[in-house]
């Protein structure tokens, strides 16, 4: 039976919105965000586009959504990861996660916030800048804790917290990009180990 859900104007809604922002989710991960059409995202989520209208707003706003569903499920190893206790468990954590989540078994290849919006049109442009910030974020983020571990004595204190977390980044999208080219797990695994071994790069 289909779960209800209440539209704004208070009359039952005929699907579960969980069930399909999870399934735009997936769609906007493995076709981006212009390969991702109104009328095969509506399949995909089992409504009709005038139902997806109503409830999710335009198609950018539909992967607005997407984009924090995948922020807080597929892509939060990265908050995970920035709770490890080293600076090397952050990321080892981070390089493992990116492994784990562009090479599921039962979801697409890749990372929906490398690929969403590699090539867009013009039309696209806003998209491409969310997902600059998005992967900018993460940047941050890693920046922040990399600091933190050169004032606590974790990291030398030589140790530039901004290149590192560049560094770190730069390899995990990278990861993205082989696992959506086919890449396996264990020979992005293997990759992420070694990137590891002369930690912290100099």
């Amino acid at each position: 039976m289909e779960k209800k859900r209440t539209s704004p104007a208070g009359r039952p809604r005929g699907f579960d919105a969980d069930e399909a922002l999870e399934r735009a989710m997936l769609v906007f991960w493995k076709h981006g965000y212009e390969g991702a059409g109104t009328a095969c995202l509506a399949k995909a989520m089992g409504i009709s586009t005038t139902s997806m209208y109503a409830a999710f707003g335009n198609k950018e706003q539909l992967f607005r959504k997407a984009l924090e569903r995948y922020t807080e499920g597929p892509s939060a190893y990265l908050a995970r990861a920035v709770e490890e206790p080293t600076a090397l468990g952050v990321a080892t954590a981070v390089l493992a996660g990116a492994v784990r989540t562009t090479t599921g078994p039962s979801r697409p290849q890749g990372c929906l916030g490398v690929h969403g919006a590699l090539t867009t049109s013009q039309s696209g442009e806003e998209v491409r800048d969310l997902l600059v910030s998005w992967r900018d974020n993460g940047y941050c983020c890693l920046e922040k804790r990399f600091r933190r571990a050169v004032e606590e004595g974790d990291l030398p204190a030589d140790t530039d917290p901004a290149l590192l977390a560049r560094y770190v980044t730069t390899f995990a999208y990278g990861i993205a990009v082989q696992a959506a080219s086919g890449v396996c797990r264990e020979e992005l695994q293997q990759l992420a180990d070694a990137a590891l071994r002369t930690w912290p790069p100099r």
